[in-house]
């Protein structure tokens, strides 16, 4: 059953040493409720990230709950985040589901900023473990 939640607060970090790209959802500013994290290294993967499997986007749900390279389908279409993982990765990000599904409500400078930050952070690493379609 596709896990669904309304996020109020949508966010997008650009470390400024270059160390990670950040782009999430959640349902409220104080961090109760659901969360949904993308997150990439700020640079290119290093023979390590490669040999790790590292080398990839990461989702983080609540409780850290992390799985590298899983994102399959990311689609923002009007005020609604659809994501789907792969299910192999299941429970790896806590989710007992492979679909998520968020209505956004948060201001529209938080979800264009969001939006930008999400493109390039599923466009990092391996193209292999690249999500198969994204539209945001």
């Amino acid at each position: 059953m596709t896990h669904r939640f309304i996020a109020r607060v949508a966010s997008a970090e650009t470390d400024p040493d270059g160390d990670f790209l950040e782009a999430g959802v959640a349902e409220h500013r104080d961090g109760d409720g659901f969360l949904l994290s993308f997150m990439c290294d700020g640079g290119e993967p290093d023979e390590q990230d490669v040999s790790s499997g590292l080398d990839t986007h990461c989702p983080v749900t609540v409780d850290q709950g992390t799985a590298y390279g899983c994102v399959r389908e990311a689609v923002l279409r009007g005020n609604v985040l659809r994501v789907s993982l792969d299910p192999s990765a299941l429970p790896a990000p806590n989710l007992s589901d492979p679909e998520i599904e968020a209505v956004l409500e948060a201001p529209a400078e938080e979800i264009a900023r969001f939006r930008k930050v999400l493109s390039r952070v599923l466009a990092y690493g391996r193209r292999d473990a690249r999500p198969i379609r994204v539209a945001l």
